[in-house]
């Protein structure tokens, strides 16, 4: 089956991506895996206030793709794969890519002005002829009507 990978975050342009994906599964008879991302922290002396931030942090991310999750399935009836990881945003993709042979491309926003996120300027840059998938990015200014018509 073809799956689209979409890395979800707070931002508009990560549900536009999401929706392009969502609408592509949709016509292709695919599927979605929702990623969240929860960046590495910086070590903090002490153990307790570090422990809280970092389940903060995962419980934010994971109410993040339940939500992106729900609206999917709302929106197309899609059950998507949802995984939340820490670490190194572009490596934990290329891990990803790598360990499932479904994943049929990258979706990623991109803001609507000013500079991409560093997920898009890593594999639209240095990681972009090495992944075995192509990447999609998806343009932060368009609306709904335009992502239905495009995808």
């Amino acid at each position: 089956m073809r799956t689209y990978l979409v890395v979800i975050d707070d931002s508009p342009e990560a549900e536009i991506a999401l929706r392009f994906a969502a609408r592509r599964a949709v016509k292709t008879g695919g599927g979605v895996e929702i990623l969240a991302l929860i960046p590495p922290q910086e070590f903090i002396a002490f153990g307790g206030v570090q422990a809280t931030i970092e389940d903060d942090m995962r419980r934010h991310a994971e109410g993040l793709v339940a939500g992106a999750a729900g609206t999917l399935i709302e929106e197309s009836g899609l059950r998507p794969s949802i995984t939340v990881r820490e670490g190194d945003g572009p490596k934990i993709i290329r891990e990803i890519i790598a360990g499932d042979p479904d994943i049929a491309a990258l979706v990623l926003g991109a803001a609507a002005s000013g500079a991409p996120g560093s997920l898009v300027t890593h594999f639209a840059g240095t990681d972009a002829g090495i992944l075995p998938v192509p990447v999609m990015i998806i343009p932060g200014s368009l609306d709904r009507e335009a992502i239905d018509r495009l995808s």
